[in-house]
């Protein structure tokens, strides 16, 4: 494996381990993961469609990077709350650093579509066609369909004092336009804007007959520029210039001050695709006095905007990887599996009583958990069900039958948080489904989003209750399982049964503090838990003894963890950290954290299980959860960290998800003190793939 490159001149160690100099920027690090993802984008040894699909999800990444994180440090700013955060930036400082990255990352984004991508597609007789490259033949066909599809239902906006300059929905395509001439009534025309409706398909497919061999697209931005002269007859068009911008898609509901909140966001998401705008994307062709007097209506200055070469809605590019069946130019199909437990089984409580089940998505099926609910829904002998749905999305199995469970007499308790991120609109409908069915919804807690991952099933058994769960690092989301890592649990461990009866019971009956006797509970445990583990690894390296921390998350940024890790590093404890995404550590700084390494995987599958491993003098605690460890996963949030207690089946988790990703040396990014990631390479050791291990192993 390749060795970690130490950073050139770095400070001594200060004697104050919250030192700003000891700490990344939280936004520059969640902006350089995207870095990572674009370059599968870049690897031949990715299947060509797959690469295209990457491109696609820096695009998504970059769109939310903007509409929260920069919507909110602008929103912070512009009213005087923005403290700096550990990292010491202040608010311009780290606005200024951001768009100097983000105009790197969108150079390469582009420069990867035009000189790589399409060239290698169209190898592929997969042609993403642009006005210059249409024949005659296709350029007929695409008029027709543009005077027939597409022209009925635009609504061109010629500029004067008559019509100003309208209201433009997050994200949509638009197309600014300037035209020479007078209208029938006379006035002269100068500017107009012509906004694509979101019934249209950004991506038009042409058919065989015009196009001969091979699969022919067309974005609809260029069939808008080609044909934008029939919307404005009489004109002489000058030019036409796509745009697209970027709003704060933050929703601002003071949760403690409404009576209602499904229907306090309700409203609140009414207004949301038209909140202050953070950002302009525009081609690169466009004159500066164009840019100008955009920026000046949406009010933005000359360093939000960042200009395009090629389609400014780049992100729909991955609609074709979608559309087009070319088993080759994308990943090996595979088939997930039923873990032994539960395969042929028909009585999964039968099952599980007897010994508790492990479910490693997206190698194992996550049939498994809905075949439990299929069961649970009409055993007679199942009472009560209790469910928390973060994202579930809309076509999932669970809500039918949950609805059916409630149907047949269950008791059914579905905790919903209607908060999670761009999934309030389809939560607030699976909400009044559910309500509607006779099932008890709750929206958790005011203050604090319900983000932990559990399922409980109270059934009788004789004379006893027993008390059978599931739980989770990730959603009961059917089609995340299958991109997504992460691991599940069924159990039927009594503490962990009672210790999840009394978090629903105070998710749903607002109780007081409770004792947990397995569970770790954000905001109440979880971080003393997490840092009484830390500390307990430093106090065994101080009196000599082995000291050992090893921790897969999808972020790291709670800075009294960081501290606690710096202090666990100078005490001896050797500690490795696999952190997708943005990580605010900084590893290898002398006297602080020399003993910390830190690793992003970044493959076909999103990573996203969290496991905690602490050593404990030979006797290791391991934990799977929900949270990362981020100030609001830990402060801010219902979360569940739960251990498991069967040691053939920790041992199997520690393979699984920590010794097999810090083996990897093919998708893994090793991160320095300076906050650059720098691609692990096999050296002398046989390439592997801590993914395609799993695969090989899970999915033979």
């Amino acid at each position: 494996m390749q060795a970690m490159r130490r950073p050139d001149a770095l400070p001594p160690a200060p004697a104050d381990l919250a030192a700003p100099e000891l700490y990344l920027s939280r936004e520059l690090a969640a902006l350089e993961f995207n870095f990572r993802v674009l370059a599968m984008a870049r690897d031949a040894s990715v299947p060509l469609l797959e690469r295209l699909r990457f491109l696609s999800i820096v695009a998504n990444n970059l769109d939310e990077f903007f509409e929260v994180r920069v919507a909110m440090l602008k929103h912070h700013h512009a009213y005087g709350s923005a403290a700096p955060g550990p990292d010491g930036l202040s608010p311009p400082e780290l606005l200024a650093r951001i768009r100097a990255r983000v105009l790197e990352l969108v150079a390469e984004q582009y420069a990867i579509w035009q000189q790589e991508l399409r060239p290698q597609l169209e190898a592929e007789h997969i042609r993403v066609l642009t006005r210059a490259q249409w024949s005659a033949r296709q350029r007929r066909w695409l008029q027709g369909y543009f005077e027939h599809e597409v022209l009925p239902v635009l609504s061109p906006l010629g500029l004067d004092p008559a019509h100003p300059f309208p209201r433009i929905l997050n994200k949509t395509l638009n197309i600014a336009v300037v035209l020479k001439g007078r209208d029938a009534f006379g006035h002269e025309g100068h500017m107009a804007l012509v906004r694509a409706p979101r019934s249209l398909p950004r991506i038009i497919r042409l058919p065989a007959e015009v196009c001969g061999e091979g699969d022919h697209f067309v974005f609809l931005a260029e069939l808008l520029q080609a044909f934008v002269d029939l919307m404005f007859p009489g004109f002489k068009v000058v030019g036409s210039y796509q745009f697209r911008v970027t709003r704060n898609s933050e929703l601002m509901v003071e949760e403690a001050e409404v009576d209602n909140l499904a229907r306090a966001l309700s409203e609140e998401l009414v207004g949301r695709g038209y909140a202050r705008p953070v950002r302009l994307e525009i081609a690169n062709d466009c004159p500066q006095a164009i840019t100008a007097m955009l920026t000046q209506n949406f009010q933005l200055e000359e360093a939000d905007v960042y200009r395009c070469d090629g389609p400014v809605n780049i992100i729909r590019a991955g609609l074709i990887c979608d559309w087009l069946e070319r088993p080759e130019l994308k990943y090996p199909r595979f088939t997930p599996q039923l873990p032994a437990g539960l395969e042929g089984s028909r009585d999964k409580f039968e099952q599980i009583a007897q010994r508790d089940v492990l479910l490693h998505h997206p190698y194992q099926s996550f049939a498994a958990v809905v075949d439990l609910l299929r069961q649970a829904s009409t055993d007679p002998k199942v009472l009560a069900i209790k469910q928390t749905l973060y994202r579930a999305g809309e076509d999932t199995p669970l809500v039918d039958l949950l609805v059916e469970a409630a149907r047949h007499g269950k008791d059914v308790t579905v905790v919903i948080e209607l908060r999670a991120r761009f999934d309030e609109e389809a939560n607030i409908r699976l909400a009044t489904r559910l309500q509607e069915a006779g099932v008890q919804v709750v929206y958790g807690v005011v203050g604090y989003k319900t983000h932990a991952k559990m399922m409980l099933i109270v059934r009788r058994e004789g004379d006893t209750l027993r008390r059978y769960a599931h739980l989770s690092t990730g959603n009961y989301h059917q089609i995340n399982s299958r991109t997504y890592t992460d691991i599940g649990l069924m159990t039927a461990d009594p503490e962990i049964g009672e210790d999840l009866h009394k978090v629903f019971q105070q998710l749903s009956g607002l109780g007081p503090r409770i004792a947990l006797k397995r569970l770790l509970h954000s905001p109440f445990t979880l971080y003393t838990g997490v840092m009484e583990r830390i500390a307990r690894e430093t106090e065994l390296a101080r009196a000599g003894r082995p000291a050992r921390i090893v921790a897969k998350l999808n972020a790291l940024n709670e800075a009294h963890v960081i501290e606690a890790l710096y202090r666990a590093s100078q005490a001896g404890v050797e500690i490795d950290l696999i952190v997708r995404g943005a990580c605010t550590l900084r590893p290898g700084l002398p006297g602080v954290s020399e003993r910390i390494r830190v690793r992003s995987i970044v493959g076909r599958f999103l990573e996203h299980s969290r496991v905690y491993w602490f050593g404990n003098d030979g006797t290791p605690e391991l934990y799977c959860a929900s949270a990362d460890w981020m100030e609001r996963n830990l402060m801010r949030r219902i979360e569940i960290a739960f251990p498991i207690r069967d040691p053939e089946l920790a041992a199997r988790v520690y393979a699984e998800t920590l010794a097999n990703g810090l083996a990897d040396n093919t998708q893994a990014w090793l991160l320095d003190a300076n906050g650059r990631y720098h691609r692990a390479t096999p050296g002398r050791h046989a390439p592997y793939s801590a993914q395609q291990a799993l695969l090989d192993k899970l999915c033979p």
